[in-house]
């Protein structure tokens, strides 16, 4: 029978490229690291490392069985983690997928009133999801939805995108064309300046400019920052404009540290979700995200 211990020093191994190494990430000493691998090559009946003098270069097979078992390892040492984290307390453990900028402003100042072990990891919708269909997560604050199989996804807060820049950026010629409804105009302007984004697709922008302009941007950014509370900052303090969620620039505003520039002739809105798989989480880990995301939107 196969000892998943050799697995594991098999991908030690591989990610150390030497003998030495293995032994120093696994605690335990050089034979048994060069035990565990003989043992393992004997069982899958291939050489899965040419030694070499100073280093353990993976073979063709090597590389392959590499690539087939990482990732159940992987996740075996995850839920070895947790349970090892969480063993010494009644306190259960949350992991949660969430955008940084909507941790900041949202739920940075609450997360101590949850009664559980939060884990959180940052990133975009799609990334989040996948992990969340994969188990690495229980729950994802979601910007959109995405097509999984048995993902529910409960509306959270509906956001709406205002087009902003510093206090002191003049701005009186565009509020004069939006005055006069000289929108062709309006967007020439704004086409001008120099504009701060989160990236290159300009997802929010492009939804922007379809809604009031009819028509995709063709705005050239200057900055790209993956990071709206960065822009926001970087806005405030310098000669450019940007287009961001009104929940990350309200407070701003109100310090007068940026201002509002237009809504838009409609507003641009969008809807954000409290995603979980349906089968993976109990009713009480549910409810208590929902207390912590704040769900007070009305359907």
């Amino acid at each position: 029978m196969v000892n998943l211990e050799w697995y594991r020093t098999f991908k030690a191994i591989y990610q150390t490229g030497t003998l030495t190494g293995a032994a120093v990430e696994l605690l335990i000493s050089q034979p048994n690291v060069s035990q565990h691998l003989s043992a393992l090559e004997a069982h899958v009946g291939k050489q899965l490392f040419e030694r070499q003098p100073r280093r353990m270069v993976p073979t063709d097979y090597g590389k392959l069985f590499y690539t087939q078992i990482i990732e159940a390892i992987d996740k075996l040492e995850h839920i070895e983690a947790e349970f090892r984290y969480t063993r010494t307390s009644n306190i259960p453990l949350t992991c949660i997928g969430t955008p940084k900028e909507f941790f900041n402003q949202v739920l940075a100042e609450k997360v101590h009133e949850v009664p559980a072990n939060l884990v959180f990891e940052f990133g975009v919708t799609k990334e989040l999801i996948k992990k969340l269909v994969s188990g690495k997560l229980y729950f994802v604050v979601a910007t959109h939805r995405e097509d999984e199989k048995d993902i529910i996804y409960e509306p959270i807060r509906e956001e709406s995108f205002l087009l902003v820049s510093s206090t002191t950026y003049d701005t009186g010629i565009f509020n004069q064309l939006i005055a006069t409804e000289d929108f062709d105009l309006a967007e020439k302007w704004l086409t001008d300046q120099d504009w701060y984004v989160y990236s290159s697709d300009l997802p929010i922008i492009r939804r922007f400019w379809l809604k009031n302009f009819k028509k995709r941007p063709a705005i050239k950014p200057r900055f790209i920052i993956p990071d709206f509370n960065s822009i926001l900052k970087a806005v405030a303090c310098g000669k450019g404009i940007t287009i961001a969620a009104d929940f990350l620039a309200e407070d701003l505003i109100k310090s007068q540290k940026i201002k509002e520039i237009w809504k838009g002739k409609e507003i641009t809105g969008n809807t954000m979700y409290l995603a979980y798989h349906k089968n993976n989480v109990t009713t009480a880990q549910i409810e208590m995200i929902r207390q912590l995301v704040n769900s007070n939107y009305n359907q």
